[in-house]
């Protein structure tokens, strides 16, 4: 498994439990766990620390995410890449998308760009 995830605050809490059950290797954090952003952290903090530990962000943010990415790689910065979720699935199906771009995915193919979810 390629990625790691990091969960919006804005996901359900049970999304981490639920992406466990289906696949328990999986790397997973949610802002606002110790060691990550806390809660309510603005965008491009998000994105650095992203950039730093190597997780790919999982988000509905789709009003301010992609100005923040614009501006994070104009400074030369990256991002494992963003996976944005758009409402279009019901949560088992965006759980099962995550689980298979995590087990199929090659390094850095999701690197500095927002995918729109469904992928498949």
């Amino acid at each position: 498994m390629t990625i790691q995830y990091l969960l919006d605050e804005n996901l359900s809490p049970h999304w981490r439990k639920r992406l466990l059950r289906r696949e328990p290797g999986m790397i997973l954090r949610r802002i606002g766990d110790p060691g990550v952003p806390p809660l309510q952290s603005a965008d491009p903090l998000i994105l650095d620390w992203c950039q730093r530990h190597g997780f790919s962000l999982v988000t509905k943010n789709r009003q301010t995410m992609a100005i923040h990415l614009a501006e994070h790689l104009a400074m030369g910065k990256h991002v494992p890449g963003i996976f944005m979720l758009t409402g279009s699935m019901t949560t088992d199906q965006l759980l099962a998308e995550l689980v298979l771009i995590a087990g199929a995915s090659l390094e850095n193919e999701w690197q500095d760009q927002i995918w729109y979810l469904p992928i498949t």
